[in-house]
């Protein structure tokens, strides 16, 4: 992970299978440290228990004492449903896209989220979710 220098960014890669389908094993992605988080963004950021390990989950919701942050892969429960809600101080950034292998979008604008969500644009099947904005899929 490359972080530091003039710019905010760095690059991190993907282990396990907490965030399948969103992300999988090798997936590279390209961090933005100290960006704004928001309900349903995908974040990089310390494990509270054991804090030099880095962890890329789904912020679900922000609560008093932190961000409740949950895998995409919810049978894996390694996540704040084991650890609790997860300080502001150990969240590093948010995800805006994966670099390989194949790039994909991460991390949409609010108002191109509103448009995806939109009664037109969310009867298109999958737009949403192709463009990054994480919609719950029902069985």
């Amino acid at each position: 992970m490359a972080q530091g220098g003039a710019l905010p960014f760095g690059v991190v890669d993907v282990a396990g299978p907490s965030m399948v389908p969103t992300l999988r094993e090798g997936d590279q992605l390209l961090v933005r440290y100290g960006a704004p988080i928001r309900p349903g963004a995908v974040v990089l950021f310390r494990h509270p228990l054991q804090q030099d390990l880095l962890v890329v989950k789904r912020a679900a919701e922000r609560r008093a004492k932190g961000w409740w942050l949950l895998s995409d892969n919810r049978p894996v429960d390694s996540d704040s449903r084991s650890y609790g809600p997860v300080p502001d101080e150990l969240v590093l950034g948010r995800v805006l896209l994966r670099l390989r292998p194949s790039p994909a979008w991460l991390a949409p604008g609010r108002r191109l989220e509103r448009l995806l969500l939109g009664p037109r644009l969310a009867r298109l099947p999958g737009l949403a979710r192709r463009l990054g904005v994480w919609v719950e899929e029902t069985p």
